[in-house]
């Protein structure tokens, strides 16, 4: 693997609670994760195209998993604890790959959701910022486990942006398009 450890400060900005793809969010994001997004259709479309070209096996898994309707986040809060499991599609570390179930936890501070992965070498730590009734944003720093938390914006090797979508009253996924590491997209799955 190709990850480097790096040591960075807590991630520690205070948000609102209802900020918006025009608000909040447009102050804070960077603009390499901002050029990001603008090319996530492009980016997605290719990834897994490539994803695909993967075991049958797991490219049937990720089809059901991208299959599933999105449904409003405002049905039920996110908060407690998730199984949550990583999806890399395309890039250098092959077309496809589906790890196993880790433990995530998405608590409630009163500034908004916030995403702490607990378990796992690899982590990642953010908040979500409403886009629209099915689509949220994530900001979010990627760290290795026992190293310090980055505070977003800290650079590209760190910085996470992604698109959340609810499939469902226990089940919901975050979107990486073009994440540093490894793959051309990554997807976290998350299931009660």
């Amino acid at each position: 693997m190709k990850l480097r450890s790096a040591s960075l400060a807590i991630l520690a900005v205070p948000l609102a609670a209802s900020a918006h793809a025009d608000g909040v969010v447009q102050k804070l994001i960077t603009p390499a994760d901002k050029a990001r997004l603008e090319k996530y259709g492009e980016t997605r479309k290719a990834a897994l195209a490539e994803a695909r070209k993967g075991d049958p096996a797991e490219v049937k898994e990720l089809d059901a998993i991208l299959a599933r309707p999105l449904v409003p986040f405002s049905d039920k809060p996110l908060t407690g604890t998730w199984k949550c499991r990583t999806i890399k599609a395309g890039g250098d570390f092959g077309a496809l790959v589906i790890y196993g179930w880790f433990k995530c936890k998405v608590s409630d501070d009163g500034s908004g959701w916030m995403l702490e992965k607990l378990t796992g070498s690899q982590r990642t730590k953010g908040r979500f910022y409403d886009d629209d009734a099915k689509r949220a944003i994530y900001l979010g720093s990627f760290f290795v486990e026992g190293d310090p938390v980055p505070r977003y914006g800290s650079g590209p090797k760190t910085d996470q942006v992604g698109y959340a979508f609810r499939t469902g009253t226990d089940a919901w996924r975050i979107e990486f398009p073009a994440p540093y590491y490894e793959s051309n997209l990554d997807i976290i799955e998350f299931k009660r």
